[in-house]
C-alpha cells in the first residue's frame, strides 16, 4: 500500500487523525478505507480534493492556524450554537467532541493526542487481528467512546490470553460499554 505523501507546497495539519472540532478522524472507518473514499482526515494528505468544505476547519486552522477549536480564545463560539448539524454524520461518532474540547482545554493537546495515539493502536490491532468485515464501525465506535482506562485493559487482555477470538472480544468491549453506559452505535 503507499501512502499519500504531503506536497511540501501545501499546508497540513500536524494532527490531522484530530479534526478541528475535535472530531476523531483517526477512529473514523472513512480513514482506514481503502480507494477513493478514504477520508484524509482533517487537512491532512488530499484534504482538499477529497473532503468537503468545512468552514470550522477553515476558521480554525486557515484562518487562525490552530490544530483544534478548543485552543482558540473564542471557543465556543458561534459555528457551535446550531451544534445539532455538526453532530450528525453516517460514518464516526459525534458524541464525544465537546467532551474532546473540554479534556484538550484541562489537559492540553500533547496529553489528547498521546490518548488519541493509544486509541488508534487499539482500534489497529481490533482491525489487524480481530477483522471479521462486518465490524469496523463497531471497532471504531468502541476505541473513540470507551474510557481510556478499558482500552489499556482490554489491550491487556488481549496481551494476556493468545487465544482471545471476536466473539470473546467483543464480548469484553460490552461489558466495558454497559458499565460506562455507552451505546456502540453512531446515534443514540
Amino acid at each position: 500500500m503507499t501512502k499519500n505523501i504531503p506536497n511540501p507546497n501545501k499546508i497540513f495539519k500536524k494532527h490531522y487523525t484530530l479534526g478541528c472540532c475535535d472530531i476523531d478522524c483517526g477512529l473514523c472507518p472513512r480513514f482506514y478505507t481503502k480507494g477513493d473514499s478514504r477520508c484524509p482526515g482533517c487537512f491532512g494528505p488530499d484534504f482538499e480534493n477529497k473532503h468537503p468544505p468545512c468552514g470550522i476547519a477553515n476558521c480554525c486552522f486557515k484562518k487562525n492556524e490552530l490544530e483544534v477549536c478548543s485552543l482558540c480564545n473564542d471557543y465556543p463560539c458561534n459555528r457551535y450554537e446550531n451544534s445539532g448539524k455538526i453532530l450528525k454524520d453516517s460514518f464516526v461518532t459525534h458524541k464525544k467532541i465537546f467532551k474532546n474540547h473540554d479534556f484538550i482545554k484541562e489537559h492540553g493537546l500533547k496529553v489528547f493526542i498521546k490518548e488519541q495515539k493509544l486509541r488508534i493502536k487499539f482500534l489497529n490491532i481490533l482491525l489487524e487481528k480481530f477483522n471479521d468485515n462486518r465490524s469496523k464501525n463497531y471497532y471504531c465506535l468502541a476505541s473513540a467512546l470507551l474510557k481510556i482506562e478499558n482500552i489499556n485493559e482490554i489491550l491487556n487482555h488481549i496481551k494476556e490470553n493468545k487465544d482471545t477470538n471476536i466473539e470473546m472480544l467483543k464480548n469484553k468491549i460490552n461489558e466495558y460499554a454497559k458499565e460506562e453506559n455507552i451505546e456502540l452505535k453512531l446515534f443514540g
